[in-house]
């Protein structure tokens, strides 16, 4: 099974001016998102990656080339990109807060479907959800069948759509994604088999990924830890 590092893109002023940036075109990384792309670039040095997959929007495709290195082509991915917020995009969250459709958004984000705007078109969260899914496994597919099973490699995206990646792989209603949480340069890991999918870790934003390089053909791994799609009854080591 191949892993897939699921990385959120660095932060950008419209985070920090709380700002719904959606598909808002010139969106950057501030100085404190570029120093978060670089952090974690420089903790998947080391690792041997096969493919960084970018949503289009500027942000994540800046962060895709602050992580990357050589060996690992950028590939943009239309489906990886931010959820068409539509007439929500590009004003404040304190004044969303205050529209009927926050609730929804909050409380039953499978029927949360975002009004057309003027400028951009809207979209529902179930929308958005399964396109992005679909192109997660899909990559994945594609990389076992080039690189082999235990391959890693990257997809870069938005916030929303890691969460609804997450519920997926956990096995959740979409109705709990609000529930996982993907900050600024944060990075998630999920590995899909043919059985089941393991989620092994959520907003990593610091711990060491050594333990992502798969063991040498020469171990054995645990079950649930290398190319097996069985889970480790107890826990594992």
């Amino acid at each position: 099974m191949p892993i897939c590092l699921l990385v959120r893109h660095g932060r950008t002023s419209a985070n920090v001016a709380g700002i719904l940036a959606g598909w808002t075109p010139g969106v950057d990384l501030d100085d404190q998102g570029q120093a978060g792309a670089r952090a974690l670039g420089e903790r998947l040095a080391g690792l041997p990656l096969r493919l960084v997959a970018t949503s289009p929007l500027e942000r994540c495709r800046q962060t895709a080339e602050l992580i990357t290195h050589p060996g690992a082509p950028v590939q943009i991915v239309d489906d990886l990109g931010e959820c068409r917020y539509g007439a929500w995009t590009g004003r404040s969250l304190q004044d969303l807060a205050k529209e009927p459709l926050w609730r929804v958004v909050q409380d039953q984000p499978s029927a949360a479907v975002f009004p057309d705007g003027p400028d951009f078109p809207g979209e529902s969260i179930a929308a958005m959800s399964s396109r992005a899914v679909a192109a997660v496994r899909s990559l994945d597919t594609a990389v076992r069948a080039e690189h082999g099973e235990g391959a890693l490699w990257v997809a870069v995206s938005h916030g929303d759509v890691i969460k609804a990646i997450l519920a997926d792989a956990a096995g959740a209603h979409l109705d709990a994604f609000q529930r996982f949480v993907a900050g600024p340069a944060s990075l998630s890991v999920v590995r899909y088999s043919p059985g089941r999918t393991f989620v092994e870790r959520v907003n990593d934003t610091g711990a060491d990924l050594s333990r992502l390089v798969p063991a040498a053909p020469s171990e054995t791994p645990e079950p649930g830890a290398g190319a097996t799609a069985d889970a480790a009854v107890g826990g594992g080591v």
